[in-house]
């Protein structure tokens, strides 16, 4: 008899790691998600998206059920389309700590995930270098906070992101969370907001426990949720700082390192393992 998979739940950051850079998911990735269901494992996607800038990702999956989104702050069912629990920041509280952190670094460019099921993305003119799908341009900045906001954006225009980040999380200690989730993108979250307690409260709603845990990611705001799982994957294009702490390093994102390891973990499933590796399939 063959022996049970060691892990139960797959737990995946999306861009950056089970995304490609053209935000794709090849056959063989799909494969290898569908290898691991076939052994009794679910695959959990946690992701620093809002639930609203993830639907489209989630249902070109097929997926089903509970996600964490929002780097932790939401359980959104994908099922029922409907958002399970969400935290929100304290806009006086936010909006001044930002001007302190504006104060040190020099100028500042940043935007805001607004609170509910919509999640919009609005962002001030010269946040990136275009406006990327989804992003809301405002022309005023005071718009930012002219409504609940569930996460604050910045981007340096003198200083990069690992130094930003540190700044930051010295002006905002023990008042924000703050985290690098990508290029250009160091946010600031509710007190207590990361993948790894978003994980965990996952786990205690769904019962399962770090042990029964492999998760991927490759940025440092997956570090939480590596450190949580019972076996933290990085992806070989991951961040110094995550690449340091995880337990395995996956071949890159661009090379399926997400089906690369579910591989090892999980045994062939003959109907399922006939699909050209080499395929992508679109997911925006």
């Amino acid at each position: 008899m063959t022996a049970p998979p060691r892990f139960t739940v797959v737990a995946t950051d999306l861009d950056g790691t089970l995304l490609r850079d053209d935000l794709t998911v090849s056959a063989r990735t799909r494969t290898a998600l569908a290898r691991a269901r076939a052994s009794g494992a679910r695959h959990l996607v946690v992701t620093g998206r809002p639930a609203g800038g993830c639907r489209s990702l989630l249902a070109s999956l097929d997926y089903q059920g509970l996600a964490v989104c929002g780097q932790g702050a939401q359980l959104y069912d994908a099922t029922t389309d409907r958002l399970l629990s969400t935290a929100q920041l304290d806009r006086p509280g936010a909006r001044a700590l930002v001007d302190r952190i504006a104060e040190a670094a020099g100028p500042l460019e940043f935007g805001v995930v607004t609170a509910g099921p919509t999640g919009d993305f609005l962002v001030t003119s010269a946040f990136g270098d275009r406006v990327r799908h989804g992003w809301r341009l405002v022309r005023d900045p005071e718009e930012l906070w002219a409504q609940p906001v569930e996460k604050v954006l910045i981007r340096g225009r003198r200083m990069d992101d690992d130094r930003l980040a540190a700044l930051a999380a010295r002006i905002c200690a023990g008042r924000l969370a703050v985290t690098h989730s990508g290029e250009g993108m160091v946010e600031l979250l509710p007190v207590g907001v990361s993948k790894g307690n978003g994980l965990a409260a996952a786990a205690r709603l769904l019962g399962f426990s770090a042990a029964d845990t492999v998760a991927f990611g490759d940025m440092p705001n997956d570090i939480p949720m590596l450190d949580w799982a019972g076996h933290g994957v990085a992806m070989g294009n991951a961040h110094p700082d995550v690449l340091r702490r995880a337990d395995e390093i996956a071949p890159t994102n661009e090379e399926d390192g997400v089906a690369a390891v579910l591989e090892q973990l999980f045994p062939p499933v003959p109907h399922l393992d006939t699909e050209p590796s080499s395929s992508h399939v679109p997911i925006r």
